[in-house]
């Protein structure tokens, strides 16, 4: 790693800071001609709340209480210099995550009476703080529109095979735990929320949940507290900042591997796997736990890449995939239906593979260059730095690029053999056609 990319990324130091409840976090920096701005606000996944949580953000974009007419509320981005705003819903282990997101371009970059970072965070903080509503409820009409945006979008899944393959998988692996729901919720709860159910869930989100807003630009921690403080108008309910989070992933240990076939119309199968891996993204292992994940399936130089696609011809595709938060890593491939049998036992050699510690030099180093690279690029992006910072918020590391770098490239086989042995099959799942075969 070159001495000026070290340099760059150890002198990221932000500054923090609480106001009305939330957590605030201020990255001062000339290296971007934007202001990059997100708000993270998470709660645990529940059945009976993650559906309307899911639909909060989408009815909250459609309009503020100074804007409460979408056309209003979309040109007054326009009036900022074409801002951007939008928002995630996603899950960090077991919690339900909402991210919005703004970036307007930095003051000094145009003439403007008042400052754009100040505009900006007003229009965001009344976003989510002070939504449009009739009779103070939330707008019936935006609900029910996005009630089938939401639809169509958990719609979509099923027809994404590959997926819907994938949230199979986990839903049975996890079949017990918060982490099977989808973050979009469920189709079936949709049908029952109305104003009235949704407008208690969001005030109960707003008071409850942890909230942390981020900010990236050349601007300072004493600037942007005043300003959120004026912006988002939480009232007295939230009282200190709320706890965090501090996600551990739970090392369930497997008994018997669980294997499920499902049937539906489809030319080609999905196989599916589920492991438990003994680490989360806090643990001083995590650095192995991606560097087993990056030699296994994570890259086209990887074990199932080369062995179970290139070589054995048996998938369309093979890969893997970590979470970090959860402990838990998963298989995709596409198959022939014919070849189930074939698949799985070559995938399983690849896992009996790392576990005997067959990792040659080719597959260490270019795993290492492959995730080094991608964390030396977080400097160029204020949202990935924004990211990274909040996932160690979210595990309560204490982590720099810098140090995960050092970490990764000193990483060696044994350590990662370590993780192999310990990480075990959970699950097995194969989407296959509904005529009868396997």
């Amino acid at each position: 790693m070159s001495r000026g990319v070290v340099a760059a990324l150890k002198h990221i130091q932000l500054e923090r800071g609480t106001v009305r409840g939330l957590r605030v976090h201020v990255l001062p920096t000339e290296q971007f001609k934007t202001f990059a701005i997100s708000v993270y606000i998470g709660c645990p996944l529940k059945e009976d709340t993650v559906t309307p949580t899911a639909l909060i953000p989408f009815v909250l974009r459609r309009g503020s209480r100074a804007y409460p007419e979408t056309k209003q509320f979309r040109e007054r981005l326009d009036d900022l210099y074409g801002a951007g705003f939008g928002f995630d819903v996603y899950k960090r282990g077991d919690y339900q995550m909402v991210q919005f997101r703004m970036d307007v371009i930095q003051d000094d970059f145009v003439s403007s009476k008042e400052s754009l970072l100040s505009q900006a965070l007003q229009f965001l903080g009344e976003a989510v703080t002070q939504p449009a509503m009739d009779a103070d409820r939330l707008r019936a009409k935006y609900i029910e529109s996005e009630k089938t945006t939401v639809q169509k979008r958990l719609e979509a899944i099923v027809n994404d095979k590959i997926r819907y393959a994938a949230e199979r998988c986990i839903a049975e692996m996890c079949k017990e735990e918060p982490y099977r729901l989808h973050p979009l919720g469920r189709i079936e709860d949709l049908a029952a929320i109305d104003s009235d159910l949704l407008t208690n869930r969001y005030r109960q989100w707003l008071a409850q949940a942890p909230i942390d807003v981020y900010v990236v630009g050349n601007t300072s921690l004493s600037q942007v507290l005043p300003l959120i403080e004026r912006s988002f108008q939480l009232g007295d309910s939230r009282g200190t900042a709320q706890p965090g989070y501090a996600l551990k992933a739970e090392h369930r240990q497997v008994t018997k591997v669980n294997e499920v076939v499902e049937r539906l119309d489809l030319n080609q199968g999905k196989l599916n796997m589920g492991l438990r891996i003994p680490t989360s993204y806090g643990d001083d292992s995590y650095p192995a736990a991606l560097m087993y994940n990056g030699i296994l399936g994570g890259y086209p130089h990887s074990k199932l890449f080369t062995n179970v696609r290139e070589k054995a011809s048996l998938a369309y595709y093979a890969s893997s995939r970590l979470d970090g938060h959860k402990g838990i890593l998963t298989i995709q491939s596409g198959i022939e239906i014919g070849n189930y049998e074939k698949a799985v036992q070559i995938i399983k050699d690849q896992l009996q593979a790392m576990k005997d510690g067959q990792i040659n030099d080719t597959e260490l180093q270019q795993t290492k260059a492959m995730i080094t690279g991608h964390l030396r690029e977080l400097q160029d992006s204020a949202f990935e730095l924004i990211a990274f910072d909040f996932n160690n918020r979210l595990s309560g590391a204490e982590r720099t690029v810098p140090k995960l770098i050092e970490a990764v490239e000193q990483t060696t086989p044994a350590d990662i053999q370590r993780i192999a042995r310990q990480t075990e099959l959970d699950t097995i799942y194969f989407l296959t056609d509904s005529k009868g075969g396997q």
